[in-house]
């Protein structure tokens, strides 16, 4: 992955490109509240934009990204009924993240693929955090996509986008003289084993433990698709920053309510949505970096 673009941000064509996918990260997440909303309800993606209270279509032009609430004062034009800060919320969050994206990636054939799956983790993290599931129409996906990547891209550019290839125990003996691809794929096998089956793995330990669910199979299906796409060292990483981060939120929340316990549910899959997109985009450096301190 090249930072070639972060050199030319001060030049106009450099600025331009970041611009274009601002422009296309909020209006991606326009859509990813659409995505949100209605994926859990089981409601159609296709049919138009509608105030939640009176039911009337909202106007294109009051459906401009971040623009449009402001316009409208976060009011709907209809019935003057509020509008959530959290729509625009969201499509600057997208916006930003992918810019974010376009700096540490840059403008290589991979971005598609890291901008997709930005665009994937922030519906998954809003849809946990609204509804405690992580739909299967959006997980199933995730992990097929992500094979067919890890197949398609080392036919098509070489082995280059995914590090895991270049480690234990994907780059030892047993794989020398496969193909590109097949390394690749077998990259990706191990990863979604190491992501979601130690997940399962503590899940199941749990349960024999303390005789109770400590997540669901979502969270499973939603790291085969993290560790297919990013490798074995890159989910791990996203499992530690998942449970990290979770850890402390839970017991901020058990300090905010008393009456809770450490048996308090709180939705995994947003501290992994988290957690994924930070080591997509830093998790590399931050592997290295951890590394080069015991040599």
């Amino acid at each position: 992955m090249t930072h070639a673009l972060f050199a030319a941000t001060l030049d106009a064509n450099g600025l331009a490109i970041y611009i274009l996918v601002f422009i296309i990260g909020a209006c991606i997440g326009s859509f990813l509240n659409v995505v949100i909303y209605r994926v859990p309800a089981e409601k159609s993606l296709l049919t138009s934009s509608a105030c939640p209270k009176c039911g009337n279509s909202i106007p294109f032009y009051c459906n401009i990204p971040i623009f449009g609430w402001v316009i409208l004062g976060g009011k709907c034009a209809s019935c003057k009924a509020p509008i959530s800060w959290r729509y625009p919320a969201i499509e600057l969050l997208t916006a930003l993240l992918f810019v974010c994206v376009l700096w540490q990636i840059g403008l290589t054939a991979y971005l598609p693929i890291a901008l997709v799956f930005t665009a994937t983790m922030i519906a998954l993290i809003f849809i946990d955090a609204d509804n405690m599931i992580l739909p299967n129409v959006i997980t199933y996906p995730l992990f097929v996509i992500a094979l067919i990547v890890r197949v398609a891209y080392p036919l098509a550019f070489g082995n280059s986008y995914f590090a895991d290839t270049k480690v234990t125990p994907i780059s030892g003996l047993e794989f020398a003289g496969l193909s590109p691809w097949m390394i690749s794929l077998a990259g990706a096998l191990f990863g979604a084993v190491i992501g979601g089956g130690s997940l399962w793995a503590i899940g199941v330990l749990w349960k024999v433990l303390r005789k109770v669910d400590a997540m669901g199979l979502g969270d499973v299906k939603l790291l085969l698709g993290i560790g297919a796409l990013l490798g074995w060292r890159l989910t791990l990483l996203t499992i530690f920053l998942g449970a990290f981060s979770g850890a402390v939120a839970g017991i901020g929340l058990m300090l905010k309510n008393k009456d809770k316990d450490l048996q308090t549910q709180i939705p995994f899959g947003i501290f992994l949505g988290i957690g994924a997109i930070f080591s997509l985009l830093f998790g590399d450096r931050l592997i290295g970096w951890y590394l080069g301190q015991f040599y």
